[in-house]
């Protein structure tokens, strides 16, 4: 477990930016160390602003993408190219414009997939997907992905865990069916806290007021039952990016001035 560091940046365009810079560099970074790089997208207006940015930078042609391995945090559980999949909007913002290699981008299932309307089998099938591409390296049924993103709910939720909810309960599987989400749509697909407790690095996306009171609760020592993104964490790192509105309830000795 790694203790959260907090960077704040002035609003939300100005983190997504400064977001995208950092992953360009991690993956680099990775590809330079290990041949390859994996990153864990999220969606959301913060994932995806942080996909956008990426796709306007120069810099994004420092990646090899053909090198990179791109998995998924979590899916709302909707047929193929539903405008509210988090996989449509990602090739939108951003996987639509680079030289990416197909069978490395490793979205979840539809509704109208192999799977069927069954959450729970898709579920299934993508763990079993994850436990494929995990070697001995790995110690455990997933990659140790390189980042892992995640967007911050106002209720504290993280990918599809939502508080108090038997998803983000579970500590055996790494992918879970959710059934009867509090926000649509109810069913969805998530990886669970122990998958993404594998990635070397957490981060966790939050801008506006909105999300204010998600990050002081999360950030204040709440269990990971009541507030699931005071239990997202990585191995090495866990990083929380946030605007100037999501900090405005954490004391400022959480985060130094400078990063403001």
């Amino acid at each position: 477990m790694s203790a959260a560091q907090l960077v704040v940046h002035r609003d939300k365009e100005l983190m997504a930016q400064a977001a995208a810079a950092r992953l360009i560099t991690k993956i680099v970074d990775a590809q330079a160390a290990r041949g390859s790089a994996s990153v864990v997208l999220t969606g959301g207006r913060n994932g995806n602003g942080l996909l956008a940015a990426l796709a306007a930078s120069p810099a994004r042609d420092a990646i090899d993408w053909s090198r990179l391995d791109l998995w998924w945090g979590d899916e709302r559980f909707l047929p193929e190219g539903d405008p509210e999949r988090n996989v449509t909007q990602a090739r939108e913002a951003l996987l639509d414009k680079v030289a990416l290699d197909p069978s490395r981008i490793h979205a979840m299932p539809a509704s109208d997939g192999p799977h069927g309307g069954d959450a729970d089998s898709a579920a299934a099938g993508y763990a079993a997907e994850l436990a494929a591409a995990a070697g001995p390296e790995d110690h455990g049924p997933v990659p140790t992905f390189d980042v892992l993103m995640l967007g911050v709910g106002p209720d504290t939720h993280v990918a599809s865990l939502f508080p108090e909810l038997p998803a983000v309960r579970e500590t055996e599987r790494t992918v879970v069916g959710v059934h009867g989400a509090p926000k649509p749509p109810p069913t969805r697909v998530s990886l669970t806290l122990p998958a993404i407790r594998a990635a070397r690095e957490v981060w966790l996306l939050a801008a506006g007021e909105d999300k204010a009171e998600a990050a002081e609760i999360a950030l204040s020592g709440a269990g990971e039952i009541q507030a699931p993104a005071a239990g997202a964490y990585g191995r090495s790192r866990t990083l929380w990016l946030l605007d100037a509105a999501a900090a405005s309830k954490l004391p400022r000795a959480l985060y130094p001035p400078a990063s403001a």
